[in-house]
């Protein structure tokens, strides 16, 4: 008579089931963030070039269509795209040369003030306090010293890494801007007939999820960039073009990086203007704040992005963790790309009782190709 089979529990079965997924899962997701950490630079050139190629390619179109030809009005749409990163930058340098000795003194002149006003009532804080972090400050930079200019020089080693990145988003969005679709077609046309239907559909699906996406934080992000320069300005707080530059970038870290590049405004406003302009800096934060989470994402981005803010926060996070401040910046398009990809690969429902499959079917797909 053979031996009787132990008797595992239904509950443990599955549990044991599911563990060891998610152990294959969870491996598979480190050897694809180890090998993105090997070639992040890649990663990053790619990711640019698709982001240049979701902004300009529209352009490109516009001007194909006005009876130019493709290849000319790609380089025209790409240096005129240059140009104006250039002219940006260029006013962003000319207003920080031209306010550095004044900033240099409103800020000696609000640290002052701002010690006068620590050691008044409420806070009443001993002057010898103040001094002597000021002392430890000094003691700690000249001690430190030479690991700062180290530094300084291992960062201007990594110059060649930024060009070559830079280099490799121009090359990648000259060829998506000019015959991206053609690409994606020859892709296709690569695998085995059965998977070409559900690859076109994946990468239209992901190209629409991640043009939205981009246009739609593009327009946020100048948005409040705008809202922060001018109330800047009327505030006459310094450096208000290169601060609501810092805004733009920093809106495109959802949920974090906009209430970052605002305490730092804020703490500009302390310094050079004292803490009435720095609460009305920090009220400010509260308004774009909400002006940004109820009105703008809502609709601007929801026609292309439909993620929980708890999906939101969790990809942001998840992703500084993994690939610092770059993470951050890809997680969300990149959970959205996924996320689309899933619900247009996803069969649909079947047809309600008394009604059949075609009723419910539309003719055309109308979206965009990819690049």
């Amino acid at each position: 008579m053979p031996p009787a089979k132990p008797h595992v529990p239904p509950l443990l079965r599955t549990a044991a089931a599911l563990a060891w997924r998610l152990l294959v899962v969870g491996a598979a997701v480190y050897a694809g963030f180890a090998v993105l950490g090997r070639f992040h630079e890649i990663g990053v050139g790619l990711f640019l070039g698709l982001v240049a190629t979701a902004l300009l390619r529209p352009v490109a179109d516009l001007v194909t269509r006005g009876g130019v030809p493709r290849g000319l009005a790609v380089a025209v749409t790409l240096l005129g795209g240059i140009a104006l990163v250039l002219a940006v930058l260029a006013l962003v340098g000319e207003a920080v040369a031209g306010q550095t000795t004044t900033l240099t003194r409103e800020f000696r002149e609000g640290l002052d003030s701002i010690e006068e006003w620590l050691e008044r009532p409420p806070f009443r804080l001993n002057p010898e306090v103040l001094t002597d972090v000021q002392s430890r400050i000094g003691q700690y930079l000249s001690r430190h010293r030479s690991t700062v200019v180290s530094t300084a020089v291992s960062g201007a080693s990594h110059l060649v890494h930024v060009l070559a990145v830079l280099a490799l988003a121009l090359f990648t969005a000259v060829f998506f801007i000019h015959s991206g679709h053609r690409q994606w077609a020859w892709f296709c046309d690569q695998l085995p007939g059965p998977e070409r239907s559900r690859w076109d559909t994946a990468g239209r699906a992901a190209w629409r999820t991640f043009t939205g996406y981009t246009h739609g934080i593009v327009l946020v992000a100048a948005t409040n960039a705008v809202l922060v320069g001018v109330a800047l300005y009327f505030l006459g707080v310094p450096l208000a073009v290169p601060l609501a530059l810092l805004e733009f970038f920093a809106a495109f870290v959802p949920l974090v990086g906009s209430p970052v590049a605002l305490a730092v405004a804020a703490v500009v406003a302390l310094a050079a203007k004292g803490p009435l302009v720095a609460a009305i800096v920090i009220g400010l934060i509260v308004i774009i704040g909400q002006i940004e989470g109820h009105l703008l994402h809502p609709l601007v981005m929801s026609w292309a992005v439909r993620l929980h803010p708890l999906v939101v926060a969790i990809s942001v996070l998840a992703g500084a963790t993994a690939a610092g401040i770059v993470g951050a910046v890809v997680a969300v398009p990149l959970v959205s790309v996924v996320w689309s990809v899933r619900t247009a690969l996803r069969p649909p429902p079947g047809p309600p009782p008394g009604k059949t499959a075609g009723e419910n079917t539309q003719g055309g797909s109308g979206e965009p190709e990819p690049p």
